[in-house]
């Protein structure tokens, strides 16, 4: 089998997930690279480590690129941190009066708050990142190569943490707006309410985005051995959690050479976890990648993966 449904023009973000070492990077970059073929495609990194330049063998960063040899591909690796920066740059004057109004903070304490790391932050601001690039719409498809699977939950489950601060804001401003309209007989709506209310919008986008089956394709990533299918089962089972749901699964590095004992054995040994796999997540499309004798770099070694994964069917295709 290979990977179906993703020449859809409907389909935006094809995110691809699962436990560290299974191969997620080497799927993704193929997958983007067979897409560009027919569509302008934007291949994302929000892993820290981004491996995508060394499996590229081009150096990316926090700053879109075009990929060399592939006319309709570019790249970025988000920084949580440069997000952040930006982010807080762009709302400084929004959170410095939020906190003014709201607290009994002076401004030095003001300054000290917002130059503070808070937990998961970092996550939010990724998938911001990526919701904007979707939102300013330059490309046909959007290919993201998350961090392991406990990254990639939290990434998932960054609309829920960001609603819950705003929650909190939002309570704070309340506050505030009764004690303006308590003494001033009314209340006028500034810039931080519609701040506010710019990021509330941001969580709706993101999770219509993520639970639209016809926009968002997930596709765990997995290899037959056991704790990569235990993980893999909690991972869509989270997924589920939030109304996310896979239809398809790449399992990677399938021993197929009986060229020798060893790989007799690694293949014998290899068959009873691909047999639970296709028991356990039998309505999943599963796509079978071999276990390639030399390391997925550069687009020579990509093109090879990518038949793999998509056969012929995207040859035909237009954008």
């Amino acid at each position: 089998m290979t990977l179906t449904g993703l020449e859809n023009s409907d389909l935006k973000l094809i995110i691809f997930g699962g436990k560290g070492g299974v191969g997620k990077t080497s799927c993704a970059v193929a997958t983007a690279l067979a897409l560009s073929e027919n569509f302008k495609t934007l291949l994302i990194s929000t892993d820290p480590a981004h491996s995508v330049s060394d499996c590229l063998g081009q150096q990316i960063g926090y700053k879109i690129v075009k990929v060399d040899g592939a006319s309709n591909l570019s790249a970025i690796e988000v920084v949580a941190d440069e997000a952040l920066s930006v982010f807080k740059e762009t709302h400084q004057s929004e959170l410095k009066k939020l906190l003014t109004t709201s607290t009994n903070l002076d401004n030095d304490d003001i300054n000290e708050m917002l130059n503070l790391s808070i937990p998961g932050i970092d996550e939010i601001m990724s998938f911001k990142t990526i919701i904007d690039f979707i939102g300013e719409g330059l490309y046909d498809k959007y290919v993201v190569d998350t961090a392991p699977t406990g990254h990639a939950l939290r990434l998932i489950s960054s609309p829920k943490m960001l609603d819950a601060w705003i929650k909190v804001a939002a309570k704070m401003r309340w506050k505030y707006r009764y004690l303006i309209t308590s003494f001033a007989g009314s209340y006028k709506q500034d810039e931080v309410d519609a701040f506010l209310l710019s990021l509330k919008k941001t969580v709706k986008r993101i999770e219509g985005l993520l639970q639209d089956k016809a926009k968002c394709n997930f596709i765990p990533v997995c290899i037959p051995e056991t704790m990569a299918i235990s993980e893999t089962i909690r991972f869509l089972a989270d997924l589920r959690a939030f109304n996310i749901e896979a239809r398809q699964i790449v399992i990677n590095h399938v021993n197929v050479s009986e060229d020798c004992s060893f790989c007799k054995r690694r293949k014998a040994g290899q068959l009873k976890y691909i047999e639970q796999i296709n028991e356990i997540f039998s309505e999943l499309n599963k796509i079978e990648i071999p276990d390639f004798a030399e390391e997925i770099q550069g687009l020579e070694s990509l093109k090879k993966l990518r038949k793999f994964l998509f056969g012929n069917q995207l040859n035909t295709q237009t954008p």
